[in-house]
């Protein structure tokens, strides 16, 4: 099989001149920042700040210099921002960390900051205006899916990762056709598979692929034969992910060779196994959890290549979200999308609607729904990747009502802890099982404390001048009835982020490697 996830390295930003293209290269600038401020990145071993500035010692003795205050996670950079090395300013990402030299395998991560300016810059300039009319939360109520309706909402992506919009291999039509935050309609071929060519669980012999897919893999494989058929979908925020438009409550995931943020978006044999299973028992310990519920992986299916899946033609089917009359379900992530009313974050709209501008109601309820269950399961030894993306918010007129989890590839899994409460696990493929008490936690801390809990205090803060401090406090004492959250690390000295930066850095960019930030929440349990 061809590589078919070559770089395309070309920045197709032309037409984004002006203010998108410096919006762009300032927020991924300051992501890198973050990142050269907090990783374990090779070469970087001594910062220093003191005045506002921060200060990066490199190993040949230069300094790169900034504000400290634009390194802190969340920060919102300035159009004109840009950084100090050794007397010269840098303000695009790619070309600093050229200038840089690091003592690591950087010409990767060079073509992916420049991809993702390119994207980012793409995705602001795309942007309606904002309209003025009614709120955004509002009009989502009577949206035939109001969750595809607020994904494609998020023009920023990840809030740490400077490869926060990287989609390489696609070009800027392929972008601006199947990436979410243009909003298109995308039409998904479905394909049928010869007899004793298809492994699946709960799913017919057809394939249904992305576009993508059919334009640059399936001629490989004269042998799927088109159905004629396509199904009308709309992407969410993982572009490979997509609802069905006749069956909003039907998304399917499809696989696609090209790298977004970290990882190429294909379905791994494991995840073909995984999924249904893992599903059904996620169902039984969130019975536990009645403020959480689970989206099942309710059928997979992959071709057979040489008796062995094959993961550009695999594809999984899951469940959307139950929502009653005037609910709407929206990514935690998407709390940050700018309102199509007035352009400010969706969590101000929901604050005020449901809280009459009340953060901290807000902050302490959601937290109610948060923390408590997956402490519970962290307990029982299974461990969520609650990030923005994964773990959705159920809100009824501003108000949070519940929490909801998807994807099955995020999730891992003590078997022995389970079996202590009870519960036999799935036989499990894969690096979903592991015994490790590090790594259960690390998982829970980094995706639903550090960064979803992190960007909606320092959203709060921002857009309402809350103080961050009682922000946390709030945070807290919901964490304190938990009888778990001392020993899971919630009030320990500093909490996990992952080293996103680092990871593209390092020669296996897909294990994982964590940095420690200050925990606003050390010294009140």
């Amino acid at each position: 099989m061809p590589d078919l996830a070559q770089p395309n390295t070309g920045r197709h930003d032309a037409g984004c001149e002006g203010p998108a293209l410096s919006g762009a290269r300032a927020a991924v600038l300051g992501r890198l920042w973050g990142a050269l401020a907090r990783e374990p990145i090779p070469g970087i071993g001594v910062r220093d700040s003191g005045g506002g500035t921060l200060v990066v010692k490199l190993p040949d003795g230069r300094m790169l210099r900034g504000s400290a205050a634009a390194a802190r996670p969340f920060a919102v950079m300035p159009p004109e921002f840009a950084l100090d090395l050794d007397g010269i300013g840098h303000a695009d990402p790619g070309p600093l960390l050229r200038a840089l030299g690091l003592p690591a395998t950087t010409h990767r991560l060079e073509s992916e900051l420049d991809n993702s300016v390119a994207n980012l810059a793409l995705a602001r300039a795309s942007q309606p205006a904002p309209d003025g009319a009614e709120p955004t939360l509002r009009r989502a109520v009577n949206q035939p899916d109001p969750l595809a309706f607020l994904e494609q909402c998020v023009v920023d992506g990840h809030p740490l990762h400077p490869c926060c919009r990287t989609r390489m291999g696609l070009s800027r039509d392929e972008v601006m056709a199947y990436a979410p935050e243009h909003r298109p309609m995308v039409e998904l071929p479905v394909v049928r598979v010869p007899e004793g060519r298809w492994i699946g669980v709960d799913c017919p012999r057809e394939l249904v692929v992305h576009p993508w897919q059919r334009d640059h893999v399936l001629g490989a494989y004269p042998w799927l034969a088109s159905t004629g058929e396509t199904i009308a979908a709309r992407p969410l925020m993982s572009l490979r992910t997509l609802a069905l438009v006749g069956a909003p409550r039907r998304h399917v995931k499809t696989a696609v060779d090209v790298q977004m943020t970290s990882a190429v978006r294909t379905v791994s044999p494991a995840a073909i196994h995984n999924g249904p299973i893992v599903s059904a028992l996620l169902r039984l310990l969130t019975a536990r959890t009645p403020s959480l519920s689970v989206l099942s992986e309710v059928g997979t299916g992959a071709v057979l290549i040489d008796g062995e899946p094959c993961r550009s033609l695999a594809m999984i089917w899951r469940e959307g979200p139950t929502l009653a009359a005037g609910e709407v379900a929206l990514p935690l992530a998407a709390l940050a999308a700018p309102s199509n009313s007035d352009g400010r974050p969706l969590v101000v709209e929901a604050v005020t609607i449901g809280y009459g501008g009340d953060t901290l109601a807000f902050l302490q309820r959601l937290a109610r729904l948060m923390l408590p269950p997956l402490l519970t399961l962290l307990d029982l030894g299974v461990a969520l990747e609650a990030h923005g993306q994964n773990l959705l918010i159920v809100l009824r007129d501003g108000r949070p009502e519940r929490m909801v989890y998807r994807d099955i590839g995020g999730v891992r899994i003590s078997t022995g802890r389970l079996r202590t409460h009870g519960v036999e696990a799935p036989p499990l493929r894969g690096d979903l099982a592991t015994e490790d008490p590090f790594v259960l936690r690390t998982k829970v801390l980094a995706s639903a404390v550090s960064t979803v809990v992190g960007e909606i205090v320092a959203l709060l803060a921002r857009e309402f001048d809350t103080d961050e401090a009682d922000a946390w406090a709030r945070v807290a004492a919901v964490a304190r009835a938990h009888p778990v959250a001392a020993k899971a690390g919630l009030f320990d000295d500093t909490l996990p982020v992952k080293a996103m930066t680092a990871m593209r850095l390092a020669t296996d960019p897909l294990v994982d490697l964590w940095a420690r930030v200050p925990n606003p929440m050390a010294g009140l349990s």
